[in-house]
C-alpha cells in the first residue's frame, strides 16, 4: 500500500472557499457543500486509491465508498481540524478492509454426490457414549478444575475471563486447565482410535 505521508497530508481547499465553512454546511445537510469537498479531493483520492488497489475500477469503487463513509461520519467530524487527513484515513482504512475481505479464503464448492450431513444412527450412539463418558470423567475432577475445564472447553471462555470470574490468577487457571485436560485424556484414552 504505497501511500506517502505527503499524500495523506491533504489537498488544497476548494478554490476560494473556506474548507471549515464547507464542512459546517455539510453537517447541516448542504449537499452542494459536500460536492465542493468531493471536487477538492477527488483527484488526490483517485491517485491514492489507484496505488492501493492497482485496478482502476476497484480504485474508483474505493473512492466512492470512502466518500460515502465520510458523509456518514461527517456529523462526528471536528470542523476545526483539516478535512483532508481525516478523509484520507477513511480512504486508506476502506482499502485495508477490502484487502482483509479478499484475504479470507473462499470455500470450495461441495460435490453434488456428498452424503447427508445428518449423523447415521451408529454415529449418534457413538456420540452419545462419548458425551456420557466425557461428562462422567468431568465429574471426577476436583470442583474448581471441573469448573475451569467446563468454562474453557464448553462455554468458550478465555483464561483471563475465567480468572476474573473465579478471582484467581491466570497462571492458576492455566495450571488447572492443563491438569484437567490431562486427566480427561487419560480417562477417555480408550475412545481414541
Amino acid at each position: 500500500m504505497g501511500v506517502t505521508a505527503h499524500e495523506l497530508a491533504g489537498a488544497p481547499s476548494a478554490a476560494g472557499v473556506d474548507e471549515r465553512d464547507l464542512v459546517l454546511r455539510v453537517q447541516q445537510g448542504d449537499t452542494d457543500a459536500f460536492d465542493a469537498l468531493v471536487r477538492a479531493y477527488i483527484r488526490r483520492a483517485r491517485g491514492i486509491a489507484r496505488r492501493l488497489m492497482q485496478d482502476p475500477d476497484d480504485a474508483d469503487d474505493l473512492v466512492q465508498d470512502a466518500f460515502l463513509r465520510a458523509l456518514e461520519k461527517i456529523g462526528s467530524f471536528d470542523p476545526a481540524r483539516a478535512f483532508g487527513p481525516w478523509f484520507f484515513r477513511i480512504l486508506v482504512n476502506a482499502g485495508r478492509d477490502v484487502f482483509r475481505r479478499r484475504a479470507t479464503r473462499p470455500t470450495e464448492p461441495e460435490p453434488a454426490d456428498i452424503t447427508s450431513p445428518a449423523p447415521t444412527p451408529d454415529r449418534q450412539v457413538e456420540g452419545a457414549e462419548i458425551r456420557q463418558r466425557f461428562e462422567q470423567a468431568l465429574t471426577e475432577l476436583p470442583p474448581r478444575q471441573r469448573l475451569i475445564v467446563w468454562s474453557f472447553e464448553v462455554d468458550g471462555m478465555g483464561t483471563e475471563e475465567i480468572a476474573q470470574t473465579l478471582g484467581v490468577g491466570q497462571v492458576t487457571v492455566r495450571w488447572h486447565l492443563h491438569q484437567g485436560r490431562r486427566a480427561l485424556r487419560l480417562a477417555l484414552a480408550d475412545l481414541r482410535g
